[in-house]
């Protein structure tokens, strides 16, 4: 794993991200892609609903991700991951060849910025 620290940004760089919290209402297995992956359907609240895949089904079963809330960035453009639009990226924190999810500590309202 590289620790090494990237190239220093602006404060202003670093609020291009709208980072929002989100509770996931529904995960789906995802057999199309070439490593395994759930697509998650997330509740950003006034945000709307919003699909994405996250390749995290060595750590979380379908049950264990169903209603819990998680940090997502909520303002990159589409991407499409085999026959599926990704509309969000849901963050984590990198553990070998696994990603933890990032959650806040207490529930708060869907669609909360994380500042």
């Amino acid at each position: 794993m590289d620790f090494k620290l990237k190239k220093r940004i602006g404060f202003d760089t670093f609020k291009k991200p709208d980072l929002r919290v989100g509770t996931i209402i529904s995960v789906e297995d995802f057999p199309e892609v070439r490593k395994p992956a759930y697509k998650l359907t997330i509740d950003f609240g006034d945000l709307g609903v919003k699909k994405t895949s996250a390749q995290i089904t060595t750590l979380y079963t379908k049950n264990e991700l169903l209603n819990r809330q998680i940090v997502a960035v909520v303002n990159f453009p589409l991407k499409q991951i085999a026959n599926f639009m990704s509309e969000c990226l849901v963050l984590g924190a990198v553990k070998g060849k696994d990603v933890i999810l990032l959650r806040p500590e207490a529930k708060v309202l869907n669609g909360s910025i994380v500042a």
